[in-house]
């Protein structure tokens, strides 16, 4: 199978599964009704995933994939790390918040097991956080870049995520997102004066209005 065509025929498969587990949840999608919804062989999935944690860590990877990739060009781009971030962050925002990534933190909330959990924190913010991580120690003189990587996350991101899964705000759209990102920054430069500023000016006190907390 030519690596376009097996490319395609992966997403499909990861549609269905993304389907079967907003319906039924995760410890019900199997494998088995995995191919089933997609037309595919049992055979060809296990081959492609090895388990069902390898196929929704799969799932999972495409998305941070293409965050990774993001970032790294964001990197390559600019100079200055704090304004890769500032290009980055907008990025972060709209992928984590997107329906697809909902759905699998829905799922993954609902999972006594906690099993789904532990794949999209191994996936997600461990592959993205260390990468963070780096672009701070370039950027500020800190002991701890680690620590300067979480409180960006905080400010950047608050409690997005958990409003998103539970219903109780839309999609940020790109303005939104980029004042968002900018906020973050022009605080994280507050807290650490050392910080050079990628921002052409003083963000407003006050991010843009959003929808009512729960």
């Amino acid at each position: 199978m030519r690596q376009e065509t097996q490319n395609a025929r992966r997403k499909e498969i990861q549609q269905a599964a993304l389907a079967l587990l907003v319906q039924h949840g995760y410890a019900a999608t199997t494998m088995a009704s995995v191919a089933k919804a997609a037309g595919a062989s049992l055979e060809t999935l296990y081959k492609w995933y090895g388990d069902k944690p390898g196929l929704f860590r799969a799932m999972v990877q495409a998305n941070i994939e293409e965050l990774r990739d993001a970032l790294l060009m964001s990197a390559e781009a600019c100079r200055d790390p704090l304004a890769a971030l500032q290009d980055f962050g907008p990025r972060l925002i709209a992928v984590l918040t997107s329906e697809e990534v909902v759905a699998l933190n829905r799922a993954a909330a609902a999972d006594p097991s906690g099993d789904l959990g532990r794949i999209i924190a191994e996936a997600g913010r461990g592959t993205i956080a260390p990468q963070l991580t780096g672009l701070f120690g370039r950027a500020l003189q800190s002991d701890n870049p680690a620590m300067i990587t979480e409180i960006y996350l905080g400010l950047l991101l608050g409690d997005l995520q958990i409003r998103r899964v539970i219903g109780r705000m839309p999609p940020l759209d790109a303005t939104e997102s980029q004042q968002r990102s900018d906020r973050a920054l022009e605080l994280l430069c507050r807290l650490f004066p050392a910080c050079p500023s990628p921002l052409p000016s003083e963000v407003p006190e006050h991010p843009s209005p959003q929808a009512p907390a729960p």
